[in-house]
């Protein structure tokens, strides 16, 4: 599970693109009860998803030219420019070159060869998320792509992430953990063969979700529909695992609700 111990390849940073922060805002504060808080007057509409005062997630408004809301994880890197030069090296793409964000850290954002956008922070004064796996918080983060193995192959370069194959009812799935660490105590996330999961033509592009600690699930999925969003798969028991479910919020960017299982 995800700590905030944070190491090379470890996922460090979320956050959300929103064509409306203020309606981002409200319905997540409807399904996880989280606190926003601005950057200041200075960040462009970017603030934080709060728990208790602790940093969850983040949200800011759309940037680049026809994207669409989607989450976006970021991975901390050994060294950020290295990391962008070995993006393009082996066939992603480079969005957004490294930058100075006002002293608290570094970030860049890129796309793997698949098309799963997902960026890196290098921490400054902000290491990072400061509360992570405990309830309405990030548990896991999830990549979905035509080609596992080559994905694997892709981020070992630029992370040196271990892997573990799993096999489950009609796929492998590959348990990813950090280079150093005890490699359970380290995992962080998974891949999954694009398609698997929600299932439908609403999951049918590459990208990374990330998974929320949900106290209860069910209650959960009610909140995303009662709240303009969409249940994209109900919830479910998934053995060793836990219970869980898709969702999609309102602006269509889609996650993943996760109860684990109190043995993993």
């Amino acid at each position: 599970m995800l700590g905030t111990d944070f190491r090379t390849g470890s996922p460090n940073w979320l956050d959300l693109g929103s064509p409306d922060v203020d309606a981002s805002a409200a319905f997540y504060r409807s399904v996880f009860g989280w606190d926003f808080v601005s950057a200041g007057p200075d960040a462009g509409g970017y603030g934080f998803f709060q728990v208790a005062g602790k940093t969850v997630a983040a949200v800011g408004p759309l940037t680049e030219g026809g994207a669409a809301s989607a989450w976006m994880p970021y991975f901390q890197p050994e060294n950020i420019r290295v990391t962008a030069r070995a993006v393009g090296d082996v066939g992603g793409t480079v969005r957004a070159q490294p930058m100075d964000v006002m002293g608290e850290g570094w970030m860049a954002q890129f796309t793997d060869p698949q098309g799963a956008q997902f960026a890196c922070w290098q921490p400054g004064k902000t290491a990072g998320l400061e509360l992570t796996s405990a309830v309405n918080s990030l548990v896991w983060v999830e990549l979905h792509v035509p080609d596992p193995a080559s994905a694997i192959a892709f981020y070992y370069g630029l992370f040196g992430w271990r892997h573990e194959e799993m096999q489950t009812p009609g796929m492998t799935y590959r348990v990813l953990s950090t280079a150093e660490g005890d490699k359970q105590q380290t995992s962080f996330g998974g891949i999954a063969p694009l398609g698997e999961g929600a299932g439908g033509a609403s999951n049918m592009l590459p990208r990374w979700v990330p998974y929320f600690n949900a106290a209860d699930v069910d209650a959960a999925a009610v909140a995303i529909e009662g709240n303009g969003g969409e249940v994209l798969m109900p919830a479910v028991d998934v053995p060793g695992v836990g219970r869980i479910a898709w969702g999609s919020d309102p602006a269509g960017a889609v996650f993943a609700l996760l109860k684990p299982d109190p043995q993993m």
